[in-house]
């Protein structure tokens, strides 16, 4: 069936679909609704699941964690400082490999207190051991809802989906919801291999000396680097019952393409737009698309961006004192790349707190960066005003490089 649903209820519709059996809540804005939906939905006997209300965030995640261990398909959702305050119990549920799944709706931390989009809380977590999925429209959260339960049972790893605050969440959209019958087939109920059993007893999360804690960081990588080849097959098998699927990097118009735009979350739908517009006066700007943050889909992307002339990242985070966190990602996937292939990479940092990012400050960031032969620096700032507001195309003094490098040597010396 087509429905018109906010962001917020495309997740919670995904949860249904998938017959998740523990909800844990705690309410944050702008992922209220999130779990108010799911609470109707079990209230009201469309969700037969057990829904805990708990006092905190660090809470919802050890009751998560709990359920997982006795074989539960389980879920929760939160924001921003309800993430940060997850945190330690982010990291036992990716090592202790449970495979919750969480929503967190992206909002800029604080201070200061602001409730509108960015996406730093869920990059600041990105070492935690948490696969990373970011969405573009509300059809892509059902989906990617849904997929996310199959993809952590497959890899026992927990998924993070990730949706843009009030662009997507209060922002209402037509949404095909299959059938539950085709989900059921898809997504058959959990079969956990090991679980709390009173029966059968076992330790979870014990005391781990030397000689066997580098095992476990081991396994969970392997697990990881198997988490890109299960999301393509999960992908495969929904788009045989929905006709739809994203890819862990989307490539659009990105043939021959002079500059490629690399793009996330609802940005993307923007620039889809600025790129047609820009093709239609005759000029090959394209554009990819990175859905799957963690793991990186490293080789995708070299082989999508090796030999494109110009990169330009468009990243609404920041890693303070370096730069924006996809376009350094990126670079480190490229640095090996010989020369001739490897493309001139320009950060642009926008839309931090929810500013908005409208066509003509992508107009301006693909006009400059056509222009300029290369960046002065690695975070090129996006003014709200002025499209983009410095660093780009101005080279540097002569000597400019070698002075800054000596005189962090010299304060590197005199602090030892």
């Amino acid at each position: 069936m087509r429905k018109v649903v906010l962001g917020n209820h495309a997740v919670a519709w995904g949860v249904c679909l998938a017959r998740a059996e523990v909800i844990c809540a705690y309410p944050i804005t702008p992922q209220t609704q999130v779990v108010e939906e799911l609470a109707n939905m079990c209230a009201d006997g469309r969700l037969s699941a057990r829904f805990s209300e708990v006092e905190s965030e660090h809470s919802a995640m050890a009751v998560c964690i709990g359920a997982s261990a006795v074989g539960a398909r389980t879920f929760t959702a939160t924001s921003s400082q309800g993430l940060a305050l997850m945190h330690e119990l982010l990291h036992w549920a990716a090592l202790g490999r449970h495979p919750i799944v969480m929503a967190n709706v992206n909002r800029a931390l604080a201070p200061g207190w602001n409730i509108w989009t960015d996406q730093n809380d869920s990059l600041s977590q990105r070492d935690t051991g948490w696969i990373q999925l970011y969405c573009e429209t509300n059809q892509e959260v059902l989906d990617t809802t849904v997929q996310a339960f199959k993809l952590a049972e497959a890899v026992d790893l927990p998924v993070m989906l990730v949706l843009d605050a009030f662009y997507l969440s209060h922002t209402s959209e037509p949404v095909e919801v299959p059938e539950p019958a085709a989900v059921d087939a898809f997504l058959p109920p959990r079969g956990a291999r090991l679980v709390l059993d009173v029966d059968d007893p076992r330790a979870f999360g014990g005391l781990v000396g030397p000689g066997s804690y580098m095992e476990l960081r081991r396994q969970q990588q392997a697990a990881m680097e198997a988490a890109q080849a299960a999301f393509y097959r999960v992908e495969q098998e929904w788009e045989t019952i929905t006709g739809r699927r994203y890819g862990a990097v989307e490539p659009y118009r990105a043939d021959a393409a002079e500059l490629l735009l690399v793009t996330s979350g609802t940005v993307t739908s923007t620039a889809r737009v600025v790129v047609d517009a820009w093709r239609e006066r005759g000029v090959a700007v394209g554009l990819l698309k990175v859905k799957m943050f963690r793991p990186f889909p490293t080789q995708t992307l070299r082989a999508l961006l090796s030999g494109a002339p110009r990169v330009a990242v468009l990243d609404r985070n920041i890693s303070p004192g370096r730069s924006g966190i996809f376009a350094e990602e990126i670079r480190a996937a490229l640095y090996d790349l010989a020369p001739a292939p490897r493309p001139q990479l320009y950060g642009y940092i926008l839309g931090l707190g929810g500013r908005d990012v409208t066509p003509a400050v992508l107009d301006g960031i693909i006009a400059q960066t056509l222009a300029a032969p290369y960046p002065e620096r690695d975070d090129i700032w996006v003014d709200q005003q002025y499209p983009v507001s410095s660093g780009v195309g101005q080279p540097a003094a002569e000597g400019a490089t070698e002075r800054a490098a000596a005189e962090e040597v010299k304060a590197q010396e005199a602090y030892r």
